[in-house]
């Protein structure tokens, strides 16, 4: 099984309330196909960089309990994306946790291929972080 997976994280107030979501949709012959999952989960209080690298954890998590292969994470984290692509040095000991997590999971793939994308690229995971954000207040 092959899938892109749309990941993004947030918080409100840097550090602040936070959550993470991926939206997993499935690719066929090349072209993006139906959403198949979703994984959302909010993280209590801290920063935007730890949310977003949290977004790819549950990601993969998901990705690899579908039993799937070959993997593209878009994601709209500059600071994330060159980090994970070796561009940037990871000097916060708490990213740097998350950023092993990361790569401890890529061992489950036999692919995985990362890619920067604009927010307005990214509008559904970044909805679902809001929703889990929004859901607090009431």
């Amino acid at each position: 099984m092959h899938l892109r997976i749309y990941t993004d994280g947030g918080s409100r107030g840097n550090p602040g309330p936070a959550a993470s979501a991926a939206v997993l949709k499935e690719i066929i012959a090349g072209k993006e196909g139906k959403t198949i999952a979703t994984a959302s989960k909010y993280l209590g209080k801290t920063t935007n960089n730890q949310a977003e690298y949290i977004a790819i954890v549950i990601g993969l998590e998901k990705a690899r309990a579908l039993g799937c292969r070959q993997i593209e994470v878009y994601l709209d984290s500059e600071l994330a994306y060159r980090q994970l692509k070796g561009e940037y040095k990871v000097k916060d000991s708490e990213i740097a946790k998350r950023f092993l997590e990361v790569k401890n999971l890529l061992h489950s793939f036999r692919k995985v291929t990362f890619t920067h994308v604009r927010r307005e690229k990214n509008k559904e995971a970044d909805e679902l972080v809001n929703k889990v954000l929004d859901s607090l207040r009431h």
